[in-house]
């Protein structure tokens, strides 16, 4: 039997809406401001934290709930704006 994994639902949502909200914005995309945007949205949030498949299942049908997707969505704008306005990376890395 594999071990079980704690495994935060809420940080694999926002990493696989990160991307496509920070290409729409028109900004970097390098790792360092990827990262950042993902910290400061993940800080703003309530984990999710599972543990077992069926844990999962029940975490990722409440994160399809609209409310919470739209928090979701605005956590990462609001990151987005942040860090748009005060990237971190040198000029010589940015994408």
């Amino acid at each position: 039997m594999p071990m079980p994994i704690l495994q935060n639902l809420m940080e694999e949502t926002v990493l696989r809406a990160i991307e496509d909200l920070m290409n729409k914005q028109n900004m970097c995309t390098c790792e360092q401001c990827r990262l950042d945007v993902g910290a400061i949205a993940l800080n703003n949030l309530p984990p999710r934290y599972v543990v077992t498949p069926k844990g999962a299942s029940y975490a990722r049908a409440d994160l399809l709930e609209v409310q919470k997707y739209v928090d979701v969505i605005g956590s990462i704008t609001k990151a987005i704006k942040l860090v748009k306005e005060h990237p971190r990376h040198k000029i010589k890395n940015a994408k």
